[in-house]
Formats: structure tokens, C-alpha cells, sequence
């Protein structure tokens, strides 16, 4: 079995192991005509069940074979341009091959002796990131899982930094339509669902200011304490941007945290026309960036940014066996003195790689084209009678509803809009995402993938009305 261990020995088994896998998924690629099979959960599992995993095949090709009918014939391929769903993006290769390299090193970035120049070179891009946004000097950060850990960790320093003897003074500001890691974050934090004050966003789905100003200020005279303010640079549903520059204002006037969720529009810091969308950034306290959403990067790549590095000092505890206090003294840098985790991947090396190949210019302007992109899919949805489209897209999302002529009946559209959905989801022929706006359902596309064209959104937009109009024709056919 030590064959099978990765060392000097086997590099040239692993060689021949990890091409004959690149060569299963590259053609699998190439011959990708739609985002998704169709499979159903009841048709698949069997097959993945009736695997015994005490009896390996101790054959590589005979598990990549397997592996094509458990996995790579049904995954859900978001490079295909019809994958119009969730915040997954298609990914870059040179921040694939920084995955191929960082997974076969297998560095773990809590320690200098377990990583060495990864350390540095993560401390390099988080530089890089709090340099874009305007963070300052002073600025610092680490990497995490994704955006939810990000935002735990960022209200964690939030809370420690509030001027309170109890935590049942604090508050969090959010808009209505922030990400479900806030209300997630002030439950594990043991800040209680009365945490999180909910501030009601205008029509264009952004935080009103003049509602937090007041909620801030009832606060205060409650004798709570306004601990931070959530500003949302791209939420989830809608891509939209809640007006930082006058949240910062607040959030100076009432002494209070900002932090910015910018797992969605981080991309922005990249992006050559329309950075200035999120202006006002630069004065948060801390940062959520996703680079695994709009900079092109596999899953997982995120970061934590901070104001004042030495805020990170909350998320520090030193083991004698991992990071004594004597390393601080003699200069060797461990960062998980500043992380949530303890043993840690290097998904710094993905973006490392991207910046080193393609430049940040052309990471800004792949996500430049969705943002066009997203302009002219609204301006299909408006123009066309059988949908209505919710807002403007600040980002990359479209949310919008079929509306049939002949039916006045919310219920029943609504229930025209999930069967369409679901309807096309089996068919495998394209991908969409659903939401609720005002209790009712839409549908969602978010566009992260420059392939995507005007053409297919015209064209998903035309299955989804056929899917629909089949279900309602159905209806009818019950009801007489």
C-alpha cells in the first residue's frame, strides 16, 4: 500500500494517475452540450449505494470509469453558458493548476513550519486585496472557508470590540434581503435572534438609511448598544449594492462597527468601469470577499479583511505545541494567530496564480462582461410582456416572474413559476436559481459566466414560458 503514498518514489505514478484523471475531465468538458443530465436523486442512488467500499478496484481507470456514472455524467457543470443559477462561476486555469499544486504539496497555512513561503505568499495577497479596497496601513486579514465564516469572524471581532458589560446590549443592523449568515452569526455568537435589527430597502433592494439612522438612534435611547452595521455590496437575490458612503457616516456618527459583505461584489475591486459602484468601502472596518464568486476562482477562496490588524488578536490563542507566545517575540509569522481554523488550506495560491498569469485587469474584465451582460438580459425582460423583471441590475443577478395574459390568480402563477423551474431543471437543458419577492415566487438568474450570451438568456427565457404555459394548459384541462 505505501505505493500509493505521493513521495519520491511515486512521482512518476502520480503523473500518469493525475493526467489520466485531467484527460477523463477535459474530455468530459469538450463534450458538454448542457448544464445538466436530468438525473433524479431516486435514479441516481442506487447506483452510488450498491458501491461496497470494502471491496476497492485497485485499478485507477476501472475507478475513473466508475467514477463517470456516480459522478462526472450527472455533475452540474457550471461552465456551460445555460447555467444561469446560483453564485458559482466558471473558474480560470491557471487558478486550476494552483489547485492541482497546492492539493498535491498539501501545505497547511496555521503555521510557518508547516507552509514557509505559503505564508507569505498568502499574507501577500491579502496586501494586495486590502490595498484595493483602501483599508489602509494598518489593514490585515486571513482566509476562510467561504463568506459565511468570513462574516462570522468579522462580527466576533465586531462583538469583542463593542463597549458593553453585557451581550445582551448588542445589536446588528442588516437590510431585509442581507445574507442568512447574519441572523447564523449572532446565534453562534450567543447574541440571541433579537440581535439583528431588520432595515427595510428601497426599490432598488438597498438599505435605507434614513430607517437605520432612526433604528440606530432608538437604539441609543434604549440603552442598547449598536455593536455593527451590515452593509451588503451585492446580496445574494438581487446583486444589489446598499449605499455605503452614507452607512459609513452613520457608522461613525453612532461609534458603531461597518462591516461590508462583499462576497458577491468583490469582484468589483477588479472590475475596469465599475468600481466605483461600491465607493465607500474603504471606510469599513472589516470586508467579506468571495473570490470563489466573482474573481473566477475554484471553490473555496475567501478572506476576512480588516481595518486594524490588531483586531485580529480576538481569534488568537497560542498552543505550546503549535504557535507559543515566543514566536510573536521572534518574528515567525503563523497565521493562525489570526484564524478561526486551525489546520488550513493554501487557496491563496489559486489567486496567486490568476494574478500571475492573467493580471487583476483580466480578472475586472471578465466580470465587467457579466455585469454588461446582466444590463442587456434586463433590458430583454422589460421589453418582453410575458415577464416582469424586479430591478435594475447593479451586479450580475436578474429576478423576474412569468406573468400569463389569461391568469390574474397570484397562487396559480406562482405555481406556473416552480413548475417551470423545476420542469426545466429536469430537463437538464438549462439551470435557474428561485427566490420570493413579497411572499410570492420568482425566478433568478445569476450570470457569472462570460460565455453567456444574450442568445441563450432569450432562448432559457423561451423554455421557461413554454415550461409554464404547458403546466397552466394542464390546470385547465384538471379544472374542466
Amino acid at each position: 500500500m505505501r505505493s500509493h503514498l505521493l513521495n519520491d518514489t511515486t512521482a512518476e505514478q502520480y503523473r500518469r494517475s493525475v493526467t489520466e484523471g485531467i484527460e477523463r475531465v477535459a474530455a468530459k468538458l469538450a463534450a458538454t452540450d448542457r448544464p445538466f443530465t436530468g438525473v433524479t436523486v431516486d435514479a441516481l442512488a442506487p447506483t452510488i449505494d450498491a458501491i461496497d467500499l470494502d471491496k476497492p478496484l485497485f485499478d485507477t481507470a476501472a475507478v475513473l470509469d466508475e467514477l463517470e456514472d456516480v459522478y462526472l455524467r450527472d455533475a452540474i457543470y457550471f461552465h456551460h453558458p445555460r447555467y444561469l443559477a446560483h453564485l458559482n462561476c466558471p473558474v480560470v486555469i491557471p487558478a486550476v493548476l494552483g489547485e492541482a499544486i497546492l492539493s498535491a504539496i498539501n501545505s497547511s497555512l496555521d503555521t510557518w513550519d508547516q507552509s514557509a513561503g505559503g505564508t507569505l505568499i498568502e499574507r501577500k495577497i491579502v496586501d494586495w486585496t486590502t490595498a484595493r479596497i483602501g483599508l489602509g496601513e494598518n489593514a490585515d486579514g486571513v482566509f476562510t472557508s467561504g463568506g459565511t465564516q468570513s462574516n462570522l469572524q468579522a462580527l466576533l471581532l465586531a462583538r469583542e470590540e463593542a463597549k458593553t458589560d453585557s451581550f445582551a446590549k448588542l445589536r446588528i443592523f442588516a437590510s431585509e434581503v442581507s445574507h442568512f449568515s447574519v441572523k447564523k452569526s449572532a446565534k453562534l455568537l450567543g447574541l440571541g435572534q433579537d440581535a439583528v435589527v431588520s432595515i427595510p430597502v428601497d426599490h432598488d433592494k438597498r438599505m435605507q438609511t434614513v430607517a437605520l439612522a432612526h433604528e440606530l438612534e432608538r437604539c441609543r435611547k434604549d440603552g442598547l448598544v449598536p455593536m455593527a452595521v451590515v452593509a451588503t455590496a451585492g446580496t445574494t437575490d438581487f446583486g444589489s449594492i446598499d449605499p455605503l458612503p452614507e452607512i459609513a457616516e452613520l457608522c461613525d456618527q453612532f461609534d458603531t462597527w461597518m462591516h461590508v459583505d462583499a462576497a458577491y461584489g468583490c469582484g468589483l475591486l477588479a472590475s475596469v468601469k465599475y468600481r466605483g459602484r461600491i465607493d465607500g468601502i474603504e471606510r469599513a472596518d472589516s470586508v467579506t470577499v468571495d473570490y470563489h464568486k466573482s474573481f473566477f476562482q475554484p471553490v473555496s477562496s475567501s478572506a476576512v479583511l480588516v481595518r486594524d490588524a490588531s483586531t485580529l488578536r480576538h481569534a488568537t490563542y497560542h498552543a505550546e505545541y503549535l504557535n507559543p507566545r515566543r514566536m510573536v517575540s521572534e518574528r515567525i509569522p503563523n497565521q493562525v494567530d489570526k484564524s478561526l481554523q486551525t489546520t488550513r488550506r493554501f487557496d491563496a495560491l489559486k489567486l496567486w496564480m490568476t494574478l500571475r498569469v492573467m493580471g487583476a485587469d483580466g480578472i475586472g474584465q471578465l466580470f465587467d462582461e457579466v455585469c454588461d451582460l446582466a444590463v442587456e438580459g434586463w433590458r430583454l425582460l422589460a421589453a418582453d410582456p410575458r415577464y416582469d423583471v424586479v430591478v435594475e441590475p447593479s451586479l450580475s443577478t436578474l429576478v423576474f416572474r412569468y406573468i400569463p395574459a389569461a391568469v390574474t390568480d397570484p397562487a396559480e402563477i406562482d405555481r406556473a413559476n416552480l413548475y417551470a423551474r423545476k420542469a426545466l431543471f429536469a430537463s437538464g437543458d438549462a439551470v435557474v436559481a428561485g427566490t420570493k419577492v413579497q411572499g410570492r415566487h420568482y425566478l433568478k438568474f445569476t450570470l457569472l459566466n462570460p460565455e453567456t450570451t444574450t442568445e441563450d438568456i432569450a432562448a432559457v427565457l423561451d423554455l421557461i414560458a413554454g415550461h409554464a404555459e404547458q403546466y397552466l394548459g394542464e390546470s385547465l384541462d384538471r379544472a374542466s
